[in-house]
Protein backbone atom coordinates (compact mmCIF):
# COMPACT_ATOMS: atom_id res chain seq x y z
CA UNK A 1 0.00 0.00 0.00
CA UNK A 2 2.49 2.02 0.65
CA UNK A 3 4.73 1.51 -2.39
CA UNK A 4 1.84 1.93 -4.02
CA UNK A 5 1.01 5.53 -2.49
CA UNK A 6 4.75 6.33 -3.45
CA UNK A 7 4.45 5.41 -6.69
CA UNK A 8 1.27 8.05 -7.34
CA UNK A 9 2.88 10.60 -5.78
CA UNK A 10 6.05 9.97 -8.31
CA UNK A 11 3.44 10.01 -10.94
CA UNK A 12 1.65 13.25 -10.08
CA UNK A 13 5.21 15.06 -9.54
CA UNK A 14 6.15 14.51 -13.34
CA UNK A 15 2.74 14.60 -14.75
CA UNK A 16 2.62 18.47 -12.55
CA UNK A 17 6.22 18.84 -14.15
CA UNK A 18 4.76 17.99 -17.71
CA UNK A 19 1.62 20.19 -17.53
CA UNK A 20 3.36 23.50 -16.50
CA UNK A 21 5.20 22.93 -20.52
CA UNK A 22 1.86 21.80 -22.04
CA UNK A 23 0.25 25.55 -23.03
CA UNK A 24 1.74 27.99 -25.32
CA UNK A 25 -1.71 29.68 -25.15
CA UNK A 26 -4.28 30.93 -23.00
CA UNK A 27 -7.07 29.49 -25.22
CA UNK A 28 -5.58 26.03 -25.57
CA UNK A 29 -5.25 26.14 -21.42
CA UNK A 30 -9.11 26.94 -21.48
CA UNK A 31 -9.78 24.53 -23.90
CA UNK A 32 -7.84 21.67 -21.88
CA UNK A 33 -10.16 23.07 -19.07
CA UNK A 34 -13.07 23.20 -20.49
CA UNK A 35 -13.14 18.97 -21.13
CA UNK A 36 -11.39 18.70 -17.97
CA UNK A 37 -14.28 20.42 -15.88
CA UNK A 38 -16.91 18.49 -17.87
CA UNK A 39 -15.63 15.53 -17.43
CA UNK A 40 -15.48 16.06 -13.36
CA UNK A 41 -19.08 17.14 -13.39
CA UNK A 42 -20.45 13.84 -15.13
CA UNK A 43 -18.90 11.89 -13.00
CA UNK A 44 -20.43 14.44 -9.90
CA UNK A 45 -23.35 14.39 -10.91
CA UNK A 46 -23.76 10.35 -11.30
CA UNK A 47 -21.90 10.55 -7.07
CA UNK A 48 -23.15 13.62 -5.19
CA UNK A 49 -26.92 13.60 -4.30
CA UNK A 50 -26.61 17.47 -3.02
CA UNK A 51 -25.22 18.19 -6.52
CA UNK A 52 -27.72 16.07 -8.65
CA UNK A 53 -30.41 18.05 -7.53
CA UNK A 54 -28.73 21.28 -7.38
CA UNK A 55 -28.15 21.04 -11.32
CA UNK A 56 -31.28 19.27 -11.96
CA UNK A 57 -32.98 20.21 -15.44
CA UNK A 58 -28.85 21.82 -16.19
CA UNK A 59 -27.09 19.86 -18.97
CA UNK A 60 -23.03 19.81 -18.31
CA UNK A 61 -22.26 22.22 -20.61
CA UNK A 62 -24.26 24.84 -18.83
CA UNK A 63 -21.68 24.44 -15.88
CA UNK A 64 -20.93 28.06 -16.02
CA UNK A 65 -24.92 28.80 -15.20
CA UNK A 66 -24.79 26.18 -12.12
CA UNK A 67 -25.97 28.02 -8.75
CA UNK A 68 -22.59 29.15 -6.92
CA UNK A 69 -22.18 27.55 -3.15
CA UNK A 70 -20.13 28.93 -0.31
CA UNK A 71 -19.05 27.98 2.78
CA UNK A 72 -22.40 27.88 4.60
CA UNK A 73 -24.04 26.01 1.56
CA UNK A 74 -21.36 23.53 1.97
CA UNK A 75 -21.32 22.88 5.75
CA UNK A 76 -25.26 23.05 5.53
CA UNK A 77 -25.56 20.40 2.61
CA UNK A 78 -22.04 17.97 3.91
CA UNK A 79 -23.65 15.12 4.03
CA UNK A 80 -25.17 14.81 0.84
CA UNK A 81 -22.41 16.85 -0.76
CA UNK A 82 -19.78 14.29 0.02
CA UNK A 83 -19.41 11.14 -1.98
CA UNK A 84 -17.50 8.80 0.53
CA UNK A 85 -20.78 9.24 3.21
CA UNK A 86 -19.34 10.10 6.04
CA UNK A 87 -21.81 12.52 8.04
CA UNK A 88 -20.53 16.06 9.13
CA UNK A 89 -21.28 15.08 12.97
CA UNK A 90 -18.84 12.03 12.77
CA UNK A 91 -16.47 14.31 10.43
CA UNK A 92 -16.39 17.39 13.07
CA UNK A 93 -16.06 14.70 16.14
CA UNK A 94 -12.82 12.83 13.94
CA UNK A 95 -11.41 16.53 13.40
CA UNK A 96 -12.36 18.39 16.87
CA UNK A 97 -10.41 15.56 18.44
CA UNK A 98 -7.47 15.72 16.89
CA UNK A 99 -6.72 19.68 17.64
CA UNK A 100 -8.02 18.68 21.19
CA UNK A 101 -4.83 16.11 21.39
CA UNK A 102 -3.04 17.53 18.91
CA UNK A 103 -2.94 13.92 17.71
CA UNK A 104 -3.37 14.49 13.79
CA UNK A 105 -2.96 10.72 13.05
CA UNK A 106 -6.53 9.25 12.94
CA UNK A 107 -8.40 9.35 9.93
CA UNK A 108 -11.69 8.58 8.85
CA UNK A 109 -12.20 4.94 6.77
CA UNK A 110 -8.35 5.86 5.28
CA UNK A 111 -10.00 9.87 4.72
CA UNK A 112 -8.15 13.07 6.11
CA UNK A 113 -10.54 15.18 8.03
CA UNK A 114 -9.25 18.93 8.58
CA UNK A 115 -11.12 21.81 10.04
CA UNK A 116 -10.35 24.94 8.33
CA UNK A 117 -8.87 28.02 10.62
CA UNK A 118 -11.99 30.03 10.59
CA UNK A 119 -14.07 30.85 13.46
CA UNK A 120 -15.45 28.32 15.21
CA UNK A 121 -18.90 29.43 14.48
CA UNK A 122 -17.72 29.14 10.37
CA UNK A 123 -15.51 26.75 10.24
CA UNK A 124 -15.28 24.34 7.28
CA UNK A 125 -14.74 20.77 7.37
CA UNK A 126 -12.27 19.26 4.66
CA UNK A 127 -11.90 15.76 3.36
CA UNK A 128 -9.15 14.67 1.26
CA UNK A 129 -9.38 10.35 0.35
CA UNK A 130 -5.43 8.97 0.01
CA UNK A 131 -5.70 9.04 -4.42
CA UNK A 132 -6.33 12.99 -3.87
CA UNK A 133 -3.62 13.13 -0.88
CA UNK A 134 -1.08 11.79 -3.27
CA UNK A 135 -1.69 14.25 -5.86
CA UNK A 136 -1.76 17.06 -4.21
CA UNK A 137 1.80 15.91 -2.41
CA UNK A 138 2.98 15.87 -6.02
CA UNK A 139 1.60 18.58 -6.94
CA UNK A 140 2.94 20.37 -4.20
CA UNK A 141 6.44 19.00 -4.50
CA UNK A 142 6.17 19.96 -8.28
CA UNK A 143 5.96 23.50 -7.59
CA UNK A 144 7.86 24.03 -4.40
CA UNK A 145 11.24 21.82 -4.16
CA UNK A 146 14.13 24.22 -5.58
CA UNK A 147 15.46 20.81 -7.37
CA UNK A 148 14.64 17.50 -8.13
CA UNK A 149 12.82 15.02 -6.17
CA UNK A 150 15.63 12.80 -5.85
CA UNK A 151 17.50 15.74 -4.54
CA UNK A 152 17.77 15.72 -0.10
CA UNK A 153 15.39 18.61 1.80
CA UNK A 154 14.43 19.07 5.21
CA UNK A 155 11.09 20.96 5.46
CA UNK A 156 9.73 22.91 8.36
CA UNK A 157 6.24 23.45 7.96
CA UNK A 158 4.53 26.08 10.70
CA UNK A 159 0.57 25.60 11.19
CA UNK A 160 -2.24 26.13 13.50
CA UNK A 161 -3.07 22.35 13.20
CA UNK A 162 -0.89 19.64 11.51
CA UNK A 163 -2.87 16.90 8.64
CA UNK A 164 -1.68 13.64 7.17
CA UNK A 165 -2.32 15.70 3.95
CA UNK A 166 1.04 17.73 5.54
CA UNK A 167 2.46 14.93 6.35
CA UNK A 168 2.56 13.02 3.42
CA UNK A 169 5.22 14.91 1.93
CA UNK A 170 7.86 13.16 4.14
CA UNK A 171 8.90 11.05 1.38
CA UNK A 172 12.33 9.54 0.73
CA UNK A 173 15.04 11.75 0.59
CA UNK A 174 12.47 14.69 1.80
CA UNK A 175 12.48 14.78 5.74
CA UNK A 176 9.39 16.65 6.78
CA UNK A 177 8.80 18.15 10.56
CA UNK A 178 5.70 20.28 11.89
CA UNK A 179 5.90 22.76 14.23
CA UNK A 180 2.81 23.53 16.17
CA UNK A 181 2.15 27.51 16.38
CA UNK A 182 0.17 26.91 19.62
CA UNK A 183 3.82 26.43 21.32
CA UNK A 184 6.32 29.01 23.00
CA UNK A 185 8.47 31.03 19.94
CA UNK A 186 11.47 30.38 21.80
CA UNK A 187 10.94 26.21 21.48
CA UNK A 188 10.64 26.96 17.56
CA UNK A 189 14.13 28.74 17.24
CA UNK A 190 16.09 25.81 19.45
CA UNK A 191 14.02 23.11 17.78
CA UNK A 192 15.12 25.07 13.73
CA UNK A 193 18.76 25.12 15.21
CA UNK A 194 18.87 21.29 16.31
CA UNK A 195 16.92 20.30 12.92
CA UNK A 196 18.69 22.66 10.55
CA UNK A 197 15.87 22.49 7.83
CA UNK A 198 16.82 24.39 4.45
CA UNK A 199 13.20 24.76 3.13
CA UNK A 200 10.86 27.26 5.22
CA UNK A 201 7.12 27.65 5.45
CA UNK A 202 5.36 29.80 7.40
CA UNK A 203 2.97 32.13 7.88
CA UNK A 204 4.83 35.57 6.87
CA UNK A 205 4.17 36.64 10.67
CA UNK A 206 6.22 33.78 11.66
CA UNK A 207 9.03 33.81 9.31
CA UNK A 208 9.13 37.64 10.13
CA UNK A 209 10.01 36.40 14.21
CA UNK A 210 12.10 34.12 12.91
CA UNK A 211 14.43 36.79 10.56
CA UNK A 212 14.16 38.70 14.26
CA UNK A 213 15.73 36.14 15.53
CA UNK A 214 18.57 35.36 12.83
CA UNK A 215 18.97 39.70 13.33
CA UNK A 216 19.68 38.96 16.96
CA UNK A 217 21.87 35.58 16.57
CA UNK A 218 19.21 33.35 18.29
CA UNK A 219 18.76 31.52 14.85
CA UNK A 220 22.05 30.66 13.04
CA UNK A 221 20.55 28.30 10.43
CA UNK A 222 19.88 29.76 6.87
CA UNK A 223 17.03 28.92 4.55
CA UNK A 224 17.66 27.73 0.94
CA UNK A 225 14.02 28.64 0.04
CA UNK A 226 11.44 30.51 1.91
CA UNK A 227 7.40 30.28 1.43
CA UNK A 228 4.56 32.27 2.95
CA UNK A 229 1.65 30.35 3.34
CA UNK A 230 -1.63 31.17 5.74
CA UNK A 231 -2.01 34.81 6.10
CA UNK A 232 -1.25 37.65 3.50
CA UNK A 233 1.83 38.72 2.61
CA UNK A 234 2.39 42.04 3.56
CA UNK A 235 4.88 44.36 1.65
CA UNK A 236 6.79 45.38 5.20
CA UNK A 237 7.10 41.25 6.37
CA UNK A 238 8.60 40.65 2.58
CA UNK A 239 10.97 43.42 2.62
CA UNK A 240 12.40 42.94 6.10
CA UNK A 241 12.29 38.84 5.59
CA UNK A 242 14.07 39.14 2.16
CA UNK A 243 16.66 41.55 3.62
CA UNK A 244 17.49 39.48 6.21
CA UNK A 245 18.07 36.40 4.54
CA UNK A 246 19.05 37.89 0.92
CA UNK A 247 16.20 35.63 -1.03
CA UNK A 248 12.52 36.22 -2.37
CA UNK A 249 9.71 35.10 -0.37
CA UNK A 250 7.47 32.15 -2.61
CA UNK A 251 4.36 32.14 -1.76
CA UNK A 252 1.93 29.42 -1.59
CA UNK A 253 -2.56 30.33 -2.05
CA UNK A 254 -3.73 26.96 -0.29
CA UNK A 255 -7.31 26.99 1.49
CA UNK A 256 -8.97 24.26 2.29
CA UNK A 257 -10.99 24.27 -1.19
CA UNK A 258 -8.01 24.02 -2.75
CA UNK A 259 -4.35 24.35 -3.46
CA UNK A 260 -4.76 27.46 -5.89
CA UNK A 261 -1.34 29.26 -6.54
CA UNK A 262 1.89 29.40 -6.07
CA UNK A 263 5.10 32.10 -6.97
CA UNK A 264 7.36 31.44 -10.03
CA UNK A 265 10.89 31.91 -10.16
CA UNK A 266 10.62 35.74 -10.27
CA UNK A 267 8.13 35.59 -7.49
CA UNK A 268 4.95 35.95 -9.08
CA UNK A 269 1.97 34.38 -7.76
CA UNK A 270 0.46 32.10 -10.97
CA UNK A 271 -3.11 30.28 -10.47
CA UNK A 272 -2.85 26.59 -10.15
CA UNK A 273 -5.63 26.38 -13.63
CA UNK A 274 -4.03 22.61 -14.23
CA UNK A 275 -5.91 21.52 -11.19
CA UNK A 276 -8.50 24.14 -10.67
CA UNK A 277 -10.95 26.38 -12.84
CA UNK A 278 -11.27 30.10 -11.60
CA UNK A 279 -13.78 32.35 -12.75
CA UNK A 280 -13.37 35.84 -11.72
CA UNK A 281 -16.30 37.74 -10.05
CA UNK A 282 -14.63 41.25 -10.37
CA UNK A 283 -15.88 43.90 -7.50
CA UNK A 284 -14.53 47.18 -8.64
CA UNK A 285 -14.57 49.68 -11.44
CA UNK A 286 -10.67 48.87 -12.39
CA UNK A 287 -11.80 45.29 -12.59
CA UNK A 288 -8.36 44.10 -11.76
CA UNK A 289 -9.87 42.74 -8.30
CA UNK A 290 -11.86 40.06 -8.33
CA UNK A 291 -12.98 37.00 -5.54
CA UNK A 292 -12.61 33.51 -7.39
CA UNK A 293 -15.28 31.29 -7.64
CA UNK A 294 -13.20 27.56 -8.23
CA UNK A 295 -14.32 24.45 -9.50
CA UNK A 296 -11.60 21.91 -8.55
CA UNK A 297 -11.45 18.78 -10.94
CA UNK A 298 -8.98 17.07 -9.14
CA UNK A 299 -10.94 16.50 -5.88
CA UNK A 300 -13.41 14.04 -5.78
CA UNK A 301 -14.56 12.71 -2.09
CA UNK A 302 -15.72 16.75 -1.10
CA UNK A 303 -16.23 18.21 -4.56
CA UNK A 304 -15.62 21.65 -4.95
CA UNK A 305 -18.01 23.26 -8.15
CA UNK A 306 -18.51 27.13 -8.32
CA UNK A 307 -17.62 27.92 -4.82
CA UNK A 308 -17.08 31.15 -3.70
CA UNK A 309 -14.08 31.68 -1.99
CA UNK A 310 -14.32 35.50 0.41
CA UNK A 311 -10.68 36.39 -0.79
CA UNK A 312 -10.35 39.34 -2.43
CA UNK A 313 -7.31 38.94 -5.45
CA UNK A 314 -5.85 41.98 -7.96
CA UNK A 315 -5.11 40.66 -11.32
CA UNK A 316 -1.19 41.83 -12.33
CA UNK A 317 -1.72 44.59 -15.26
CA UNK A 318 0.79 42.30 -17.44
CA UNK A 319 2.13 39.30 -18.22
CA UNK A 320 4.97 38.01 -15.92
CA UNK A 321 8.24 37.54 -17.43
CA UNK A 322 8.08 33.75 -16.81
CA UNK A 323 6.12 33.19 -19.52
CA UNK A 324 3.37 31.14 -17.87
CA UNK A 325 -0.02 31.13 -19.53
CA UNK A 326 -1.69 30.84 -15.87
CA UNK A 327 -3.49 33.92 -14.37
CA UNK A 328 -0.78 35.90 -12.66
CA UNK A 329 -1.75 37.79 -9.83
CA UNK A 330 -0.19 41.03 -8.38
CA UNK A 331 -1.07 40.53 -4.54
CA UNK A 332 -3.85 38.60 -2.21
CA UNK A 333 -5.47 41.48 -0.59
CA UNK A 334 -7.46 39.69 2.08
CA UNK A 335 -10.81 38.85 3.06
CA UNK A 336 -13.75 40.43 1.29
CA UNK A 337 -15.26 40.98 4.84
CA UNK A 338 -12.28 42.94 5.62
CA UNK A 339 -12.83 45.79 3.21
CA UNK A 340 -13.69 48.90 5.22
CA UNK A 341 -16.17 51.14 4.66
CA UNK A 342 -16.47 54.84 5.30
CA UNK A 343 -19.80 57.02 5.11
CA UNK A 344 -20.53 59.12 1.68
CA UNK A 345 -20.10 62.92 1.82
CA UNK A 346 -24.03 64.10 2.32
CA UNK A 347 -23.96 65.77 -1.04
CA UNK A 348 -22.76 62.41 -2.42
CA UNK A 349 -24.90 60.41 -0.47
CA UNK A 350 -28.27 62.66 -1.87
CA UNK A 351 -27.19 62.62 -5.22
CA UNK A 352 -26.94 58.90 -4.93
CA UNK A 353 -30.73 58.42 -3.56
CA UNK A 354 -32.08 60.89 -6.09
CA UNK A 355 -30.44 58.66 -8.75
CA UNK A 356 -32.31 55.34 -7.28
CA UNK A 357 -29.41 53.80 -6.11
CA UNK A 358 -29.97 51.09 -3.40
CA UNK A 359 -29.18 50.73 0.55
CA UNK A 360 -25.70 48.51 -0.46
CA UNK A 361 -24.51 52.60 -2.13
CA UNK A 362 -25.16 54.28 1.40
CA UNK A 363 -21.60 53.61 2.59
CA UNK A 364 -17.94 53.67 -0.14
CA UNK A 365 -15.75 51.15 0.17
CA UNK A 366 -12.05 51.29 1.09
CA UNK A 367 -10.16 48.49 -0.51
CA UNK A 368 -7.37 47.21 2.46
CA UNK A 369 -4.58 47.65 -0.04
CA UNK A 370 -5.15 51.14 -0.02
CA UNK A 371 -5.37 51.22 3.83
CA UNK A 372 -2.18 49.74 4.27
CA UNK A 373 -0.29 51.44 1.59
CA UNK A 374 -1.62 55.00 3.69
CA UNK A 375 0.14 54.17 6.33
CA UNK A 376 2.72 52.62 5.65
CA UNK A 377 4.07 55.67 3.23
CA UNK A 378 3.84 57.69 6.22
CA UNK A 379 7.57 56.69 7.61
CA UNK A 380 9.88 53.86 6.34
CA UNK A 381 10.71 53.34 9.32
CA UNK A 382 7.69 51.64 10.07
CA UNK A 383 8.47 47.94 10.90
CA UNK A 384 4.43 46.55 11.97
CA UNK A 385 1.24 47.85 11.78
CA UNK A 386 -2.71 46.73 12.15
CA UNK A 387 -5.41 48.99 11.10
CA UNK A 388 -9.04 47.82 12.66
CA UNK A 389 -12.31 49.24 12.11
CA UNK A 390 -14.52 49.05 14.96
CA UNK A 391 -17.70 50.56 13.26
CA UNK A 392 -17.98 53.12 10.44
CA UNK A 393 -16.94 56.23 12.18
CA UNK A 394 -14.48 54.43 14.23
CA UNK A 395 -10.73 53.27 12.57
CA UNK A 396 -8.26 51.98 15.15
CA UNK A 397 -4.26 52.17 14.01
CA UNK A 398 -1.65 50.75 15.68
CA UNK A 399 2.04 50.63 14.61
CA UNK A 400 6.03 50.01 15.79
CA UNK A 401 8.82 52.30 14.97
CA UNK A 402 11.94 51.49 15.97
CA UNK A 403 12.07 54.20 18.55
CA UNK A 404 8.37 53.94 19.95
CA UNK A 405 5.79 56.15 18.84
CA UNK A 406 6.68 59.21 17.34
CA UNK A 407 3.87 62.04 16.76
CA UNK A 408 5.15 63.02 13.42
CA UNK A 409 4.39 59.79 12.29
CA UNK A 410 1.12 59.57 13.50
CA UNK A 411 0.19 63.33 11.84
CA UNK A 412 0.86 62.30 8.51
CA UNK A 413 -0.74 58.76 8.71
CA UNK A 414 -3.91 61.08 9.67
CA UNK A 415 -2.80 63.41 7.03
CA UNK A 416 -2.97 60.32 4.18
CA UNK A 417 -6.06 58.60 5.91
CA UNK A 418 -8.29 61.68 5.36
CA UNK A 419 -7.11 62.64 1.90
CA UNK A 420 -7.79 58.66 0.97
CA UNK A 421 -11.37 59.03 2.44
CA UNK A 422 -12.14 62.81 0.70
CA UNK A 423 -10.84 61.46 -2.71
CA UNK A 424 -13.19 59.02 -2.57
CA UNK A 425 -15.96 61.21 -1.83
CA UNK A 426 -16.24 60.11 1.89
CA UNK A 427 -16.29 60.90 5.47
CA UNK A 428 -13.33 60.67 7.32
CA UNK A 429 -13.75 58.08 10.57
CA UNK A 430 -12.32 58.98 13.58
CA UNK A 431 -9.36 57.76 13.95
CA UNK A 432 -7.54 56.50 16.86
CA UNK A 433 -4.04 55.18 17.76
CA UNK A 434 -3.05 52.38 20.31
CA UNK A 435 0.08 50.52 20.69
CA UNK A 436 0.86 47.10 18.77
CA UNK A 437 0.29 44.36 20.50
CA UNK A 438 -0.24 41.40 18.26
CA UNK A 439 2.03 38.19 19.21
CA UNK A 440 1.91 35.69 16.16
CA UNK A 441 0.71 32.31 16.98
CA UNK A 442 -2.82 29.98 16.27
CA UNK A 443 -4.57 33.41 15.31
CA UNK A 444 -3.97 34.64 11.74
CA UNK A 445 -2.71 37.74 11.33
CA UNK A 446 -4.80 40.27 9.53
CA UNK A 447 -2.93 43.69 9.30
CA UNK A 448 -6.38 44.95 7.81
CA UNK A 449 -9.85 44.27 9.08
CA UNK A 450 -13.15 45.02 9.64
CA UNK A 451 -14.48 44.12 12.85
CA UNK A 452 -18.38 45.16 12.12
CA UNK A 453 -21.37 43.91 9.85
CA UNK A 454 -22.81 46.13 7.27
Amino acid sequence: MAEMSVLRIVYHYWQTRQRRKRWNSREALERWQEWQVQRHIQWVRAHSPFYRRLWNGMSDGEWRDFPLIDKRIMMEHFDLLNTIGITREQALDTAQQAEQTRDFAPVWNGVTIGLSSGTSGNRGIFLVSPQEQDAWTGNVLARLLPGSLRERHRIAFFLRANSNLYESVQRGSLQFRYFDLTLPMERHIADMQQYGADIWVAPPSLLRMLAQAAQDGKLTVQPSKLISVAEVLDPLDRQYIQQTFQQKVHQVYQCTEGFLGTSCEHGTIHLNEDVVHIEKEYIDDERRRFMPIITDFSRRAQPIVRYRLNDILTEAAEPCACGSVCTAIERIEGRYDDILYIRPLPQRHSDRQADGTGADEKYIPLFPDLVTRAIIAASPDIQHYRAIQHDVDRLEISYVLPQGMDGKVEQTIRQRIEQLCTGLGGQVPQLMFSEYDFVPGPVKLRRVERGWHI
